[in-house]
């Protein structure tokens, strides 16, 4: 663990661990670097993993408010100079933003997972009110219900009755993993408010000149394939993967069928960009 200093000041804390060449994580919204830990455990014995927690979790510092992605922008870019690294993983939230920085930084390799990203409204965003305003009045069980089933249109639990989903997640907030993703969803909304903002044409992405693997998986939200099969038609260097018998949380979990083929995408050779010049 180290300290860095970020463009406005503060310190931003990096857990390191592993050897090889370097691979920055961006992670999601509603979490901390704790969830990833398995993930680094797991790239460890080829590269160098990097991690460190996004403004206001974990031991990082409070965000600006109000709230947009530039300072995230900015961290990842003093992370990436810091360490010398070129390459990058986008989780969720943290793959716009991974996705945003690579048209302004020196990304070379960027993989993103379920990168929450807004084409022509392919987005989910229409339950984002009901869960703003349900978190404005008090009830954080209510605000989380409609999130989750919004978020995870494919999941069971999101045809159930509202009341019987109430239950679960008041059940659900009283765990460890829970208590965390309640005291962190003002940012998963946010986030998601600033995702809904940023809706429009995929050819807004088509200056991204990295290599980039769009990941999703098989058993998770179903708009990410569409989303990710959208990118690849604007980005100059980029194809799909869809992981079997995966969801939203695989990155998390670190399953071979994710982690191999990340391995594979990082670890191979880097071929220039071609500029057309001699």
């Amino acid at each position: 663990m180290e300290r860095i200093t970020a463009r406005d000041g503060a310190s931003i804390v990096l857990h390191s661990t592993g050897t090889g060449p370097g691979v920055v994580v961006v992670h999601g919204g509603g979490v901390t670097i704790d969830v990833y830990r398995r993930l680094a455990t797991a790239l460890a014995d080829r590269f160098t993993v990097h991690l460190y927690n996004r403004r206001g979790r974990g031991d990082a510092p409070a965000r600006s408010e109000p709230y947009t992605f530039e300072q995230d922008i900015d961290d990842l870019a003093v992370v990436l100079e810091h360490t010398g690294s070129g390459n990058v993983i986008g989780h969720s939230s943290g793959g716009f933003i991974a996705l945003q920085a690579a048209l302004r930084l020196p990304i070379h390799r960027l993989a993103l997972y379920d990168a929450a990203v807004s084409i022509d409204g392919g987005f989910p965003a229409e339950w984002l009110d009901a869960a703003q305003e349900a978190l404005r009045v008090g009830d954080t069980a209510r605000s989380f219900a409609i999130t989750a089933a919004g978020i995870n249109p494919q999941m069971a639990a999101a045809k159930l009755p509202l009341g019987v989903r109430l239950v679960i997640i008041r059940a659900f907030l009283r765990t460890p993993i829970g208590r965390m993703m309640g005291d962190l969803l003002p940012m998963t909304l946010d986030e998601s408010a600033l995702i809904r903002a940023n809706d429009g044409p995929a050819s807004r992405w088509e200056g991204v000149t990295a290599k980039v693997l769009l990941t999703c998986g098989a058993d998770g939200p179903p708009y990410y394939v569409d989303l990710n099969e959208a990118l690849a038609r604007t980005l100059p260097r980029a194809r799909t993967l869809v992981i079997p018998r995966s969801g939203h949380d695989a990155v998390n979990r670190a399953h071979p069928r994710l982690v191999d083929p990340l391995a594979t995408f990082f670890g191979a050779p880097v071929t220039p960009e071609r500029t057309g010049h001699p």
